[in-house]
This record gives structure tokens, C-alpha cells and sequence, in this order.
């Protein structure tokens, strides 16, 4: 596969907007994204797709990973070598399904999260059951039940807008202009957290669930959301 053919959006490249009919065929996958989600219980297990065993190897990584952002960088004598880049005011839990990630993670370091979620019965489950606990002690700001294709944060509001193993739901146009949005959520250097999987060459599209797992997505997508330049350096 050439690099050009490589950078060309997955669902332009495969002529998925419309069939021969003339019928929207992104829309009719859309629809099988949600007719799959519907039909999975709201449950840690159903959100991992039955590896509910995952969730402290997980969660441990994205705390591994988040620590400097928050608490800076030590040497030797405990000499700050960095200091902290964002406090740990408020964060976004994208694709939050029942809020595992924001129960087992973000809240385990931020002092408050909004949720946002497609699927109704998971959002109802987080906010009814799952983290009824931290909606009444204050920690849970909004249960938000909208698609990423829409949502779009409030300007300045995040210290992070986290997004996991959620955004291969998106067209890749999607993608950048939800990217745009967020990075107008932040706070001043404020930043998106991705956790998601890749290929290592191509793409690859899950019949299933309807996802598309990008190969690296660094030059077509944050270079279009003005989130990275030519030189690789990130400005989110």
C-alpha cells in the first residue's frame, strides 16, 4: 500500500459514503454501531468485550502515563527536572461507557469528571448505580448522552479530555473536527489524552462492532486538527 493511499481517509478510501443506490452507507454503519452497543450489557466485562480482567493492568498504565502531566518530573535529591503541566482541577471522560475508566482512573486523580456517552442505558447505569456514589459526594459533574460526532465541550473547562478505545467509531473527518472542538475545551495547557489501538500497517475493520483501527493516525488526523506539526511536536 503506497503512503498516499495510506493517508487517504479509511471511508473515503473505500467509497463508504454512498452505494450505488445513491444511499448513505456511513450512515447505515453508524446505525450498526449503535444496534451493537445496545445489545451489550451494562457491565465492566460488556465494555471490555469479556476481558473484565484487564482493568487494573489498564488503569495502572494510564496512571504510569498521566503522572508527569500532573506532578512533574524529579532527579536525584528530588530536583524538579519538570514541573507539573496541568492540575488536577477537571476531566473529560470520552466514550465513557458505565465509567469504568473514570471510577478506576481519572477519579483516582482528578477532582471531578463529566461523562459523555452514546448509549443511554450505559450512561443511566453510571449515573444511577455505578457512580451514584461520586455523583452524590460531588465528583461527577455532568452524565452527558451524546455521540462524539456532536459533542463539544465547553471552552476552557478541561485540565484533560480523555478519549479510550472509543474513536474508531469515527470517520476520520469526524475525528478532526471533534479534535478541534476538544482542544477549544481545554484549559490553558490542557490536554487530550488518546488511548487507542493501532495497526501496524494499513487499517483493519471490525465486521462486529463497526470500529476501524487506524494505522498511526499522527500525520492524516492531528495534523489536521492543528493539534501537531511537521515536526512531529504536539500542541495540545
Amino acid at each position: 500500500m503506497s503512503n498516499e493511499a495510506e493517508n487517504t481517509s479509511f471511508f473515503q478510501r473505500e467509497a463508504w459514503y454512498t452505494d450505488a443506490q445513491g444511499k448513505s452507507v456511513v450512515n447505515s454503519i453508524t446505525s450498526t454501531v449503535i444496534d451493537y452497543w445496545t445489545g451489550v450489557p451494562a457491565t465492566i466485562n460488556g465494555m471490555l468485550g469479556g476481558y473484565a480482567s484487564v482493568t487494573s493492568t489498564d488503569t495502572k498504565a494510564s496512571s504510569l502515563f498521566i503522572s508527569e502531566f500532573i506532578k512533574g518530573k524529579r532527579g536525584a535529591n528530588n530536583r524538579i527536572l519538570k514541573p507539573p503541566r496541568i492540575s488536577t482541577d477537571y476531566a473529560c471522560d470520552c466514550g465513557a461507557g458505565i465509567g469504568r475508566v473514570s471510577k478506576h482512573f481519572l477519579l483516582k486523580h482528578f477532582n471531578k469528571v463529566d461523562l459523555v456517552e452514546y448509549t443511554p442505558k450505559f450512561i443511566e447505569q453510571a449515573e444511577e448505580s455505578y457512580l451514584a456514589k461520586e455523583k452524590q459526594e460531588g465528583r461527577v459533574g455532568r452524565f452527558i448522552c451524546e455521540g462524539l460526532q456532536t459533542f463539544t465541550p465547553e471552552e476552557g473547562k478541561y485540565d484533560l479530555i480523555w478519549c479510550q478505545w472509543v474513536l474508531s467509531h469515527l470517520t476520520d473527518e469526524d475525528l478532526v473536527s471533534f479534535l478541534v472542538r476538544c482542544k477549544r475545551g481545554l484549559k490553558a495547557n490542557g490536554i487530550i489524552g488518546i488511548k487507542e489501538n493501532v495497526t501496524a500497517v494499513g487499517y483493519s475493520f471490525d465486521n462486529e462492532d463497526s470500529s476501524v483501527t487506524r494505522r498511526v493516525i499522527v500525520d492524516n488526523v492531528f495534523t489536521n486538527s492543528f493539534l501537531i506539526d511537521s515536526r512531529h511536536n504536539i500542541y495540545a
